[in-house]
């Protein structure tokens, strides 16, 4: 850094008095050349007097500036760039997938419109039966806060679905209607679980609290590839696409682009909020290792596709069990030679909070080893609980879950 200090000193009578404190002064700091100055009040301004840099370099530090959180790449957590990634991708194919599905419903309609008609009529053709199924995926809310990544790629599938239909209207043009309603019906089902899910993607790379920078910046992106798949949706309707046949092979292409950038998307997402499937992976790794995964070691061995899956290391534990099961496993354990579920029912009614996982892991790993009748496997299993457990949830905190709540993914929240 090159500082060049500016003396506004005079001096005040023949005494030789002491110099006024210079109010301005110029740095140079990556081939960047600055004024800094302080106004009447103490304020500092920085302006750019003259910006050394190659053409390029401005450019790639302009996109940043303008798509990218301020104090990029420390202002975020791990995975951030990967998201952003794969999110350009999912919605570029997206809205290049949503041209050609438009002209095809105009063509079934037993209209032959121009490119740029297409892209006006969609905002229209996205209204009617499409309210009904935000109105219907509305009452799933609380289900998406346990597994958000999980329901945002379901809503991708869902909209591919109403997009797929649509571009095969014009196959069956005497079904119009009932074709261009359930697909719109899918896709505002979509809608709805991609808002819903969100706000909580965008929290879990907020790092200084700068949540709704985050969301402006992420909404930038999106609006940008948004744009530029309307461009390739244009040309395409235009040519390769403007008949059935072409769209038939282009569409499926693209949806599987589509589907699998926000797969990958959220594969990159650090969630660090604690829900079944994650309570139980990080209790099976701290058993096993004696520490603790990261939400950014985490993501990548999530299922997002069956999320409710048993985990056997973490005790076989299953949330949210109807009670009449709980009961009849107890009677079948009575009879000899039948494998008993007590265990992962008894654990389930604790399952809301870590203390069941631990009980019910440590049981699971003495029974595997031979530990002697259930009762005496049990007891021991809450005293290796009650050892553990301490140091368990510090990791957890230290690792950056959030262990103020726990989300069971049936719309309860627990506080541990």
């Amino acid at each position: 850094m090159d500082t060049i200090l500016q003396d506004r000193s005079e001096k005040e009578g023949e005494g030789g008095a002491e110099p006024l404190l210079p109010d301005f002064w110029f740095e140079t700091v990556d081939s960047v050349k600055q004024e800094c100055r302080f106004d009447a009040l103490g304020r500092l301004s920085v302006n750019v007097v003259h910006d050394f840099r190659p053409v390029y370099r401005r450019v790639v530090d302009s996109f940043f500036n303008k798509f990218f959180p301020s104090g990029y790449p420390y202002s975020v957590n791990e995975g951030y760039l990967t998201y952003t990634q794969f999110r350009a991708l999912q919605h570029f194919s997206s809205a290049t997938l949503s041209v050609l599905s438009t002209q095809s419903l105009l063509f079934a309609a037993g209209l032959r419109p121009t490119p740029a008609q297409t892209t006006a009529v969609s905002w229209v053709l996205k209204d009617g039966m499409q309210h009904a199924g935000k109105l219907i995926c509305s009452k799933m809310g609380a289900r998406m806060d346990s597994e958000p990544k999980s329901w945002r790629i379901f809503a991708d599938v869902l909209y591919d679905f109403g997009t797929g239909l649509e571009i095969f209207s014009p196959l069956c043009p005497h079904l119009f209607l009932e074709v261009a309603g359930l697909g719109n019906f899918a896709k505002g089902m979509a809608v709805v679980a991609a808002r819903a899910t969100r706000l909580p993607i965008y929290s879990s790379f907020a790092k200084e609290g700068n949540l709704s920078d985050l969301f402006a910046k992420g909404e930038a992106i999106s609006t940008l590839f948004n744009v530029l798949g309307i461009g390739l949706g244009i040309q395409l309707a235009s040519t390769v696409c403007s008949s059935i046949q072409g769209k038939m092979i282009v569409g499926p292409v693209l949806s599987a682009v589509h589907l699998y950038g926000v797969t990958q998307e959220m594969r990159a997402t650090p969630v660090n909020t604690l829900n079944p499937q994650r309570t139980a992976m990080i209790v099976a790794d701290f058993l096993k290792i004696g520490s603790v995964s990261s939400p950014a070691d985490l993501r990548y061995r999530e299922d997002l596709l069956f999320p409710g899956r048993i985990i056997e290391d973490a005790g076989n534990v299953k949330v949210g069990r109807p009670l009449h099961r709980i009961f009849k496993g107890l009677r079948n354990s009575s009879r000899p030679g039948r494998c008993s579920p007590r265990r992962s029912s008894s654990s389930a009614a604790k399952g809301r909070r870590p203390e069941g996982w631990l009980v019910a892991a440590c049981a699971a790993s003495m029974e595997k080893s031979g530990g002697g009748p259930r009762e005496a496997a049990m007891a021991k299993a809450h005293q290796r609980m009650e050892a553990l457990f301490p140091l368990f949830i510090s990791q957890v905190r230290a690792r950056g879950w959030h262990t103020d709540r726990f989300l069971d993914g049936r719309g309860c929240r627990f506080s541990f």
